[in-house]
C-alpha cells in the first residue's frame, strides 16, 4: 500500500466505485465533489472530505481524478482555485478521464513547467461494474518511476495496469480500446439485425458463438441490451470519444474508414435525437425498439 496521501475529484458513475476501492484498500483517502452530497458515503466510512480543490491539494501528495472531458479537466487543474495553484513540486495527477492524448501531454508539459508537478494519465475500461470489482483495464502514461509509484493506488481499482509509455500514450491506447468497442458494436448490431431478419431468435446468437473467435463482452453485454432494447449509457459521451478518435487519426495520417463509418452512425442517431443509449443505439440504425424475429422468403 502507498503511503502517499491520496485525492480524489468526481465522485460520478464509474469515479465514486474507484474512489471507494482506494478506501476500502487503506489508502488516506480525501475527495472532493462539486455536489457535496456524493461525498457523504466516504465520510461515513472514514474518508477526509476536502470543501475546495485547494484544500484537497494542499492535503494530498498523489490527487487522482475523473471528468467528463478535457474542457473539466483543464479547469480543476488550472483553473481558478484550481490543483496547480495550490500545489507544490513533487506531487502527481493521475487523469482517469478519457480525453484528447495531445491535450494531456499540453497540460501535463505546463504542469510541470509551471508548478514541477507530474502527470500521470490512466483511462480506464470496464465500466461501473468492473470498478466496483477492481477489474478495470488501467493504460497507463506517464515517466516509469512515477508510474511506479501510483501502481498500488491504481491497483486498488484495476485487475489490470499496463504502463504503455510517456504522457499522452494512456489515452491513445484508450482511443484505440474505443476503436475496437464502437467498431465491433456496430458489427454486433449489423449481425444481430439480419439474425432476426432471416428467422433466427437473435438472443441465441452470443450463446451459439460463445467460446469461438467471434466471441466478445461487447457481444455478450451490449448484444443483450440490443435484443431487450434497454440502451444503457450515453451517446453524446460515446461521440467525444470518437471525435478524439478521428482527430488522431487525422494528426497521425493513420487511415481510419471503418471508424469513420461508425462516427457516422453515431451522428445520424443524434441528429435524430437519441443523445442517451450510448453504444447500443447503434441498433437503431436498423430496427426500432426490441429485434423481432422475422423471416425470409426463399427465391
Amino acid at each position: 500500500m502507498s503511503r502517499d496521501r491520496i485525492g480524489f475529484i468526481g465522485l460520478g458513475d464509474i469515479g465514486a466505485p474507484m474512489a471507494m476501492r482506494v478506501l476500502d484498500a487503506g489508502h488516506a483517502l480525501t475527495v472532493y465533489n462539486r455536489t457535496s452530497e456524493k461525498t457523504q458515503p466516504f465520510a461515513e466510512k472514514g474518508a477526509r472530505v476536502a470543501a475546495s480543490l485547494g484544500e484537497l491539494a494542499q492535503a494530498c501528495d498523489v490527487i487522482l481524478f475523473c471528468l467528463s472531458n478535457g474542457e473539466a479537466v483543464e479547469q480543476v487543474v488550472f483553473g481558478p482555485g484550481g490543483l496547480a495553484e495550490a500545489g507544490r513540486a513533487g506531487q502527481v495527477l493521475v487523469d482517469l478521464s478519457t480525453i484528447h492524448p495531445v491535450h494531456t501531454q499540453q497540460m501535463a508539459e505546463r504542469l510541470l513547467a509551471q508548478r514541477g508537478m507530474a502527470w500521470v494519465d490512466a483511462p480506464v475500461s470496464g465500466g461501473p461494474a468492473g470498478a466496483r470489482l477492481g477489474t478495470l483495464a488501467v493504460m497507463v502514461g506517464g515517466d516509469a518511476a512515477v508510474v511506479e509509484r501510483v501502481r498500488p493506488v491504481l491497483g486498488a481499482f484495476g485487475g489490470r495496469v499496463t504502463h504503455m509509455g510517456p504522457v499522452g500514450c494512456g489515452m491513445a491506447t484508450k482511443a484505440c480500446n474505443q476503436m475496437l468497442n464502437y467498431g465491433t458494436g456496430a458489427v454486433v448490431a449489423e449481425t444481430l439485425n439480419f439474425a432476426a431478419r432471416f428467422g433466427i431468435d437473435p438472443a441465441l446468437i452470443p450463446e451459439a458463438v460463445a467460446g469461438g473467435f467471434a466471441d466478445s463482452n461487447v457481444l455478450r453485454n451490449y448484444g443483450q441490451q440490443m435484443v431487450e432494447g434497454t440502451y444503457k449509457g450515453n451517446t453524446l459521451t460515446a461521440m467525444k470519444d470518437i471525435d478524439i478518435i478521428m482527430d488522431m487519426g487525422r494528426i497521425t495520417g493513420s487511415a481510419m474508414p471503418v471508424t469513420g463509418l461508425v462516427a457516422s452512425f453515431f451522428r445520424m442517431q443524434i441528429a435524430q435525437g437519441y443523445t442517451s443509449g450510448g453504444l447500443p443505439t447503434t441498433m437503431r440504425m436498423y430496427a426500432q425498439g426490441p429485434l423481432k424475429v422475422g423471416g425470409v422468403k426463399k427465391t
